[in-house]
């Protein structure tokens, strides 16, 4: 399947090529410049700068917005880098937990855990399928730089069991979502994906960023950005 012909109704995964000029992806490098190196994975909160790129009229936000209009808003950021010393694999999954300021009980929001000092928890699953991701390229990401791997068309399958990913990737097939740097991949967020290590690792900076409208209930609070 060519990349280009992916639609996020379809098979829950769009490519916008070069949605961000050299220039720009020169600044939100400098912006994150400050950040401790060789981190696989760095959960970003209150970064300076940051907030005008990610706003839904922003040059990243604005993806978001072209779907779920233009009240949605970050509500998680975080900024993968697979180099020499981080350079890890991981399997097939959906991405299931939310982050929040504080730990409230909540009917449906189960399976509470700290991720780098922030709040996360498991929301009921439809709060997911009003979600999109989208993940910035800084850095390219061929083949050989392990390229984020999707099983188009699993969004649509709600949440699958364990014992069942295996098969709904066998039928739904594997994308590997290659791209240069300035390049927006934007996502279903409970799309089936999975990465492997790179064969031929150098930085490899995406920040991926969920977006979701609306308040949560019961007193919990969206942690942002």
């Amino acid at each position: 399947m060519e990349i280009d012909r992916l639609t996020l109704r379809d098979d829950g995964a769009q490519l916008f090529r070069q949605a961000l000029t050299s220039d720009r992806v020169q600044e939100l490098k400098e912006t994150l410049s400050h950040l401790p190196p060789n981190q696989a994975g760095l959960r970003l909160k209150g970064i300076e700068g940051l907030a005008p790129f990610l706003a839904p009229r922003g040059e990243v936000g604005s993806f978001a917005a072209s779907v779920l209009g233009e009240t949605c808003r970050p509500v998680r950021v975080v900024l993968f880098d697979k180099t020499a010393a981080t350079n890890w694999a991981l399997g097939w999954h959906q991405d299931r937990t939310i982050a929040v300021k504080a730990r409230i009980p909540v009917d449906g929001f189960n399976t509470w855990s700290v991720k780098s000092g922030m709040q996360h928890v498991e929301p009921p699953f439809a709060l997911l399928s009003g979600m999109v991701t989208l993940r910035v390229h800084i850095d390219p990401a061929p083949v050989s730089n392990a390229p984020l791997l999707i099983a188009p068309g699993s969004h649509k399958l709600g949440q699958i069991p364990e014992d069942k990913v295996r098969d709904v990737v066998r039928r739904c097939g594997t994308v590997a979502c290659l791209a240069d740097a300035g390049d927006i991949w934007l996502y279903a967020t409970p799309i089936l994906h999975a990465s492997n290590a790179a064969t031929a690792p150098m930085h490899r900076r995406v920040l991926q960023v969920d977006f979701a409208v609306g308040e949560l209930p019961g007193g919990l609070e969206w942690l942002g950005v």
